[in-house]
């Protein structure tokens, strides 16, 4: 039986961090935890990698490529196409260890996860291979701390667990980096009242209230549901040992 963590979420939001802390947990611990990355754009991370894509292929290789004609963007679906067509290659990076723990360092483009088959099929070929795999989605707090930003959030998050259909959690990065203020605004969000979350009464006659009032009640209430999961607060430069 072996064992892995699918580290998920928006471009910059501290997913290498979390899989070097992680990582020297582990060795604080006394156990070996493990790194696959799998951003083909990734420049730099400071964890001792287990395989990385790029050997596969990279980013700036496609981009580059005349025949191709790709951006970024477009450059980073192909490359991660081309790593489902050859999960082999994970397979023997991987190698017949048992009792593994890995973490997959993933990419940052948020399609992957929400609408487009990749990961998806990732995970059933890690399945197959006897992982038990979960998915550690991570948000930076700093932009959750206004109602809009908040929703779209959380709805993303729960794109990508419905896509994914494995055990998540959703995990706040960068609590540190808030001031003392702004934290005391993201207490609000970790268990959210419908009416703070809509910021508006119930019995108030507004333009809002007539055309969107139902509408943002009816997403306000899918937060609160236990479908949601819930949230833990994890700064990225705190050390995994007082956790």
């Amino acid at each position: 039986m072996r064992y892995a963590q699918l580290v998920i979420g928006p471009a910059g939001s501290g997913k290498s961090t979390y899989c070097s802390t992680i990582q020297k947990h582990g060795e604080a611990t006394r156990r070996s935890i493990h790194v696959v990355n799998l951003d083909p754009a990734a420049e730099q991370f400071q964890y001792n990698v287990l395989a990385d894509i790029r050997e596969l292929i990279h980013l700036d290789d496609v981009v580059e490529d005349e025949d191709l004609h790709f951006g970024p963007n477009g450059g980073l679906v192909f490359c991660m196409e081309y790593f489902a067509q050859n999960f082999d290659w994970l397979q023997e990076q991987l190698g017949d260890g048992d009792d593994d723990y890995i973490l997959f360092d993933c990419p940052g483009q948020i399609e992957l996860y929400t609408h487009l088959p990749v990961m998806r099929q990732l995970v059933d070929c890690l399945q197959s291979w006897d992982f038990r795999v979960c998915s550690v989605f991570l948000l930076d707090a700093q932009f959750l701390v206004q109602t809009s930003k908040y929703f779209s959030g959380v709805l993303v998050a729960l794109s990508t667990m419905v896509n994914l259909e494995l055990p998540h959690i959703n995990v706040l990065s960068k609590v540190d980096l808030l001031s003392k203020s702004t934290k005391q605004e993201l207490e609000k969000y970790l268990d959210p009242d419908v009416s703070q979350l809509l910021g508006v009464h119930e019995d108030e006659d507004t333009h809002w209230h007539e055309r969107f009032y139902k509408l943002s009640r009816a997403i306000a209430n899918l937060m609160k549901t236990p479908l949601v999961m819930f949230y833990m607060q994890l700064t990225t430069q705190y050390s995994m040992g007082k956790i």
